[in-house]
């Protein structure tokens, strides 16, 4: 039986959606944003060199596509993508639900458009009502909470940490995504507490239709500084109907998560789940491809490119980030099997060189390996579902078509 393997470079976007002026970074609309053209363009143009240097080197995606598709959709330059000789399908993906946040890329890609609107926060300070701060210090045991406001983890956590530590008192803050994010000290407040105290508040916050609740653990001293650790958790609003995961395993097969697929999903439709930072994940995706069982999906995110240089604007480290992943991607390109298919793809876009700190609404590169060369136009985000489970001989559902029989 065939195999697929689906991974989600996270916020890899290639060029404004049709919709882009609808959404915005501060003021600005996301008409003219691409996350991977215009970090070519700072590489040529020796505008990227902490921790790498010269032109943006993805030789091993560029083969599968990766050029033709940013020319596909875009008018905006992409120096050094764009060889001859491409050897895999390549295309192109457009998302129709409302939002550029990660549950609504992840579901749409699992074949399912998000049937609602979220909840967003205002962007003001307070930014939560007073009966959301009301119910999570219930939860927490606490008489206030600290934060309330949008704000970006690393600086919120620098802000208050010290006298989060002193009082006990949880950090609150959100973003232009729909998410309510706790941060807490892992020894002073404690990891068991925190993720107890996200999954008490998570329902009572999906009954607003905020997406997901992100428990944000930090260790550190005021002294030496602070820093987040890897046992960050989603607890996100449970899909309402089945998604690509459930088909697969409702026909009987295995599908295995690596990454934050596991929290995006709610676990619905996985056997199997591997996390850690995107350097352990890609072990993880080096061993299922080595070990996968015939018939398996694998579905993987890796996420850095968006949490650690995307959000932070740093050309420099999602370059490099890109770089890696590549390399990787090399190695991993001839351990597939006859019959395997792989898929590469994004979620969103998340443009370093934008202003502001938010995703940014693009179109997404769509990379197949195991279908023979050529271009498959540009497709809906379901169709990516779509294709998975024909390859898979499981029946589709929803909206998607697949893209390799259009």
């Amino acid at each position: 039986m065939p195999r697929a393997f689906l991974v989600v470079m996270d916020s890899v976007g290639i060029g404004g959606a049709p919709d882009a002026g609808a959404y915005f970074n501060g003021d600005l609309p996301d008409l003219g944003a691409n996350t991977l053209a215009h970090i070519a363009q700072s590489c040529a143009a020796g505008q990227a060199e902490e921790g790498r240097s010269g032109p943006l080197h993805l030789p091993n995606l560029d083969q599968l596509g990766l050029g033709a598709a940013v020319a596909l959709v875009s008018a905006v330059p992409c120096p050094d993508l764009g060889g001859a000789g491409v050897t895999g399908r390549w295309g192109a993906a457009r998302e129709i639900s409302r939002g550029k946040d990660t549950p609504s890329g992840h579901w749409e890609l699992a074949g399912l458009p998000v049937p609602w609107d979220w909840c967003y926060f205002a962007d003001q300070t307070p930014a939560f009502p007073d009966h959301l701060v009301a119910h999570v210090c219930a939860a927490a045991g606490t008489e206030a909470i600290l934060g309330n406001c949008h704000a970006s983890g690393t600086a919120i956590i620098a802000e208050h940490a010290a006298a989060h530590m002193q009082s006990g008192l949880p950090i609150c803050y959100t973003s232009a995504d729909s998410v309510f994010q706790i941060a807490a000290h892992e020894e002073t407040f404690g990891l068991d507490r925190l993720l107890a105290l996200c999954e008490a508040v998570a329902p009572y916050l999906h009954q607003m239709k905020v997406g997901r609740v992100i428990a944000r653990p930090f260790i550190g001293t005021p002294q030496a500084g602070f820093q987040r650790t890897t046992n960050r958790r989603d607890y996100a609003i449970m899909p309402p109907a089945p998604i690509l995961t459930n088909w697969v395993q409702d026909a009987g097969q295995l599908v295995h998560a690596i990454g934050k697929i596991g929290d995006i999903f709610s676990m619905q439709g996985i056997d199997t789940l591997k996390k850690g930072d995107d350097a352990t994940l890609m072990q993880h995706l080096h061993d299922a491809v080595a070990g996968a069982e015939e018939g398996s999906l694998t579905f993987a995110n890796f996420v850095e490119f968006d949490s650690l240089y995307g959000h932070r604007r740093d050309i420099s480290g999602y370059a490099q980030a890109l770089e890696w992943f590549d390399l990787e991607i090399g190695t991993l390109l001839p351990r597939l099997r006859e019959g395997d298919l792989l898929i590469l793809t994004a979620d969103h876009g998340n443009d370093p060189s934008w202003p502001g700190t938010d995703h940014t609404r693009e179109q997404v590169p769509v990379l197949i390996a195991g279908a023979g060369a050529g271009p498959l136009g540009t497709i809906g985000f379901v169709d990516v579902a779509a294709t998975v489970a024909a390859h898979l001989n499981v029946p589709v559902q929803g909206l998607g078509r697949p893209a390799l029989a259009m």
